[in-house]
């Protein structure tokens, strides 16, 4: 059964990227215990862009711990290991770290069925020149869309609230488009 194993919220900040100080809350911290879950989103986060990022139907972000190694062995290829080999969860900007499920295996509209709410699939995450910057170098968002390892955002259906290593269960939609066929069709700007 799938799991999560890890959430991660993080507040608004602003941080230099190419010269320019650019608020964003891409940079998660782990938080421990009992999270509510509200309407828009983990109680305690925030987006910096809400053209891009947050409202109801991107209110949180899911991300594959599966695809963490990819991203080490990116980031070690880039010269970046020596300074800092720790990954953590929520560096890709993720709220929910999952472990037993993939892009392939979602589809817009799948519902995540925890315990104490539920969470339904909308979309896939575009990567920015932030995920860029907060992964240390300058092709990250090329080859997250070259991988397809994009996770996805959910709308809260039902709220309530989460705790790292509650089990969920994905209860089908109506299985028209998946994931990866929606991140195929954002990406091409990216594969330039």
């Amino acid at each position: 059964m799938p799991q999560l194993i890890g959430i991660q919220i993080a507040s608004a900040r602003r941080v230099k990227i190419n010269a320019r100080a650019v608020l964003t809350a891409i940079h998660k911290q782990p938080t421990a215990g009992v999270v509510p879950v509200l309407p828009l989103g983990l109680m305690g986060d925030e987006q910096a862009d809400l053209s891009v990022h947050g409202g109801l139907d991107k209110a949180v972000y899911a991300y594959p711990s599966e695809h963490y190694p990819l991203w080490r062995a990116a980031r070690e290829s880039a010269g970046l290991a020596a300074i800092d080999d720790a990954l953590p969860w929520g560096n890709m900007g993720e709220n929910l770290t999952l472990s037993g499920l993939l892009e392939r295996e979602v589809w817009v509209g799948d519902v995540l069925q925890f315990a104490h709410c539920a969470l339904r699939v909308t979309l896939p995450r575009e990567p920015c020149y932030k995920f860029n910057a907060a992964m240390g170098f300058k092709t990250a968002a090329k080859t997250m869309a070259q991988q397809g390892c994009c996770g996805f955002y959910l709308a809260v259906q039902q709220p309530g609230y989460l705790q790292a290593g509650d089990t969920f269960e994905v209860i089908a939609g109506k299985r028209g488009l998946s994931i990866p066929e929606s991140f195929r069709a954002k990406m091409f700007k990216h594969l330039r």
